[in-house]
């Protein structure tokens, strides 16, 4: 290996985490290789046991190292709600809140067709063939779990496009469809808040 090798190596691998450039890259190895060589070991240890062990939850597709998440196992959730959400950063963000009990579906992303990730990439067809009523033993009629999905993707001209989306691939399923509500923050000042979330509060009023 030539000299510098693995050091490049190190400060690449760096960069691919999101708002880590040259410089915070750099600052990172060096401190780990300076400061604190057995916390350079821990985290290649952890971050190889995490891509070896946790993976998609098969009914939720958030991530797990069991087949199916905790959330997903649980008995006491509600499983008429199905709310979808972009990342597993929003449903740990969700569930922080505690005021809400029913199921996720997680995206692993958002529609942007710029950087080529369309509807397949982020597993429409899964979502939609969850929220599809299923034969059920001894009925002639399937049988809907679920009642109510709620689009709560981030409110970003991506997060609004694929909403959309969603909305209307669900249309053919019945299925009632509610957003996420915009307002204004709580202990916000109305002379403070920018027009455009003072406008969908107007909109979304109660």
């Amino acid at each position: 290996m030539a000299e510098g090798a693995a050091l490049e190596a190190l400060l690449q691998a760096l960069r691919r985490l999101p708002g880590v450039g040259q410089k915070s890259a750099a600052r990172m190895a060096f401190h780990l290789l300076q400061h604190d060589r057995p916390g350079a070991v821990q985290l290649a240890r952890a971050l190889e046991q995490a891509s070896e062990r946790i993976h998609h939850c098969t009914l939720c597709n958030t991530l797990t190292e069991q087949t199916i998440c905790a959330v997903c196992q649980s008995p006491q959730r509600d499983r008429s709600k199905l709310c979808v959400i972009e990342t597993p950063a929003d449903l740990a963000a969700m569930e922080r809140t505690q005021a809400y009990q029913g199921m996720y579906f997680v995206l692993m992303g958002k529609l942007s067709p710029l950087d080529g990730i369309g509807p397949q990439e982020i597993g429409l067809q899964q979502l939609f063939d969850r929220v599809a009523p299923r034969a059920s033993d001894g009925k002639d009629q399937p049988q809907r779990e679920v009642q109510e999905v709620i689009l709560a993707t981030n409110f970003t001209a991506e997060g609004e496009a694929t909403a959309h989306v969603i909305a209307q691939g669900l249309k053919s399923l019945g299925v009632q469809v509610t957003r996420l509500a915009r307002g204004v923050p709580v202990g916000s000042e109305l002379e403070y808040v920018d027009l455009g979330t003072i406008a969908h509060a107007l909109a979304d009023r109660r």
